[in-house]
């Protein structure tokens, strides 16, 4: 607009000012009658409704909003409709952005966010996010379950292990090690969260020895061990933001799947293992620069289990950390080595390894035991006292499939008591004996659906081995004397 005066006043014709200008002869004879910008000639906007806060904003809500500068906008109206009851709740939204533009005016200092840069190989992060909203579930049961979740920032290269029980110094060296030897390297340092949650009910003494042992696993890599303070979440933002991307790619991947069940908790983790495969091959590039920068991983393995002592009891079994563990019972008697991991329990006698057993976890509501029960284990014993089996304290534990609870319970229904422990236990037995434990299942199903007890001799003999199957194997005996002539080169010679 300046401009156009200053070329009038300089002799050009409204015509050419306006052309030198950019403006429409009609906007040119606008300006002359009135010289002001578009934005002076438009009056001020007037409220067309009265401020249904003006009564109590300055008086009220700026002084709740001082007193307590995180209060939700939400919870300040009902605050206020509790006073007021005449205020509407229509006002929700005028309030939050009178909120809001407060806070941005007048409000307190925030925290504030520095996105750090991460060199190559610099760091590694480890934390552990909860799985149970995803419903999984193993051969029919729900799966309750963390998932350790490794992430190395710099290349986006990711790994993760299902973990049964809590977080714990197990949990955490089992997946941290299975993630290094994936990745072909160790990183200079490693950052974990405070490990809050793996030192709850712990004494004094016991957190100092889950502290020295994390410290003794990051020198066995030669990495630095880091944590991030308690309750500070967002100091480990680099992998606590990726949870939520992890997460929402597996749940797509188990709507393309069709199906949350498997048949396995082996099945699962290989399922987990695609993913993060798939994961680290789009980003394959970008790690393998890393890979350069990182360390070179140590020969072995450090330690990732608890070892502890046990005695097995004339039970057939051994009490650890409030689970009940039957093993054969040839142990009897014996001291076995127990290393427990998250998922399993390896047992020793002496150095010898004698049998594997998965972990159990004790009822943390109850606080009551939990048993874990092989029916192999005793069956040959219970075959001979099978009257223990009707009042046997584990006894809904020791049975492998529900068929076989649910023909005792049909048993019991129309048999003696001794009769139906006798059945049963035998129906154990050839389960034990033939290894046709699901088979046998499947015909126990279908003889109670249909109304029918089962009978022992027919199916003896339905699942009798079939000797008419088994190859014929013809050895041949070898002449002691083919030695000698080996020996003297003979054989050699004739040729």
């Amino acid at each position: 607009m300046r401009l156009f005066m200053n070329l009038r006043d300089h002799g050009n014709t409204l015509r050419q000012a306006a052309a030198k200008t950019g403006f429409s002869t009609a906007t040119a004879y606008r300006a002359l009658q009135d010289p002001r910008p578009p934005s002076q000639k438009k009056p001020p906007r007037s409220r067309r409704r009265p401020d249904p806060l003006e009564a109590v904003w300055e008086t009220e809500v700026v002084p709740i909003l001082v007193a307590a500068p995180g209060l939700r906008a939400v919870a300040v109206l009902e605050e206020l409709r509790r006073r007021h009851p005449e205020i509407d709740a229509g006002v929700r939204r005028t309030l939050e952005r009178r909120i809001r533009l407060w806070r941005g005016l007048h409000g307190p200092a925030q925290d504030v966010m520095f996105r750090q840069i991460h060199p190559p190989g610099a760091l590694g992060l480890s934390d552990f996010t909860d799985m149970a909203d995803l419903g999984v579930a193993i051969a029919g049961g729900g799966l309750d379950h963390l998932l350790y979740h490794f992430r190395m920032p710099n290349s986006g290269f990711q790994n993760g292990h299902v973990i049964l029980g809590g977080e714990s110094f197990t949990a955490l060296a089992e997946g941290l090690q299975n993630a290094l030897f994936t990745l072909g390297g160790v990183p200079a340092r490693h950052r974990t969260d405070s490990l809050s949650a793996a030192f709850r009910n712990l004494d004094a003494a016991a957190a100092q020895d889950l502290t020295t042992r994390y410290a003794a696993l990051c020198q066995h890599f030669g990495m630095e061990p880091t944590r991030n303070n308690t309750g500070v979440a967002h100091e480990n933002g680099a992998i606590e933001s990726a949870h939520g991307h992890l997460k929402k790619t597996i749940a797509d991947a188990l709507l393309l799947r069709g199906s949350r069940q498997f048949d396995s908790l082996t099945a699962y983790r290989r399922f987990i293992d695609d993913i993060f495969g798939r994961h680290n091959a789009h980003r394959a590039k970008a790690i393998d620069i890393e890979r350069a920068s990182l360390a070179a991983l140590p020969a072995n393995r450090a330690v990732d289990f608890e070892e502890v002592l046990v005695h097995v009891t004339s039970t057939s079994a051994f009490v650890l950390r409030k689970v009940f563990y039957t093993v054969p019972s040839r142990l009897i008697g014996q001291r076995l080595r127990v290393r427990l991991y998250d998922d399993r329990l390896e047992c020793f006698l002496g150095a010898s390894p004698v049998l594997s057993l998965v972990r159990g976890r004790p009822d943390h509501a109850s606080g009551r035991h939990s048993h874990v029960i092989d029916y192999h284990h005793i069956i040959h014993a219970l075959r001979r006292k099978p009257m223990a089996l009707r009042n046997l304290v584990y006894r809904d534990q020791l049975f492998p499939r529900p068929a076989y609870a649910r023909a005792f319970d049909a048993l019991l229904a129309s048999r003696s008591d001794q009769s139906a422990c006798k059945i049963t236990v035998e129906l154990l037995g050839l389960a034990h004996d033939n290894a046709c434990e699901a088979e046998l299942a499947q015909a126990l199903n279908i003889e109670l659906d249909a109304g029918r007890l089962p009978c022992l001799d027919i199916l003896r003999e339905r699942f009798r081995p079939n000797l008419a199957r088994l190859p014929a194997v013809v050895i041949q005996s070898v002449s002691l004397g083919l030695y000698d002539e080996l020996g003297t080169g003979r054989i050699g010679d004739a040729a």
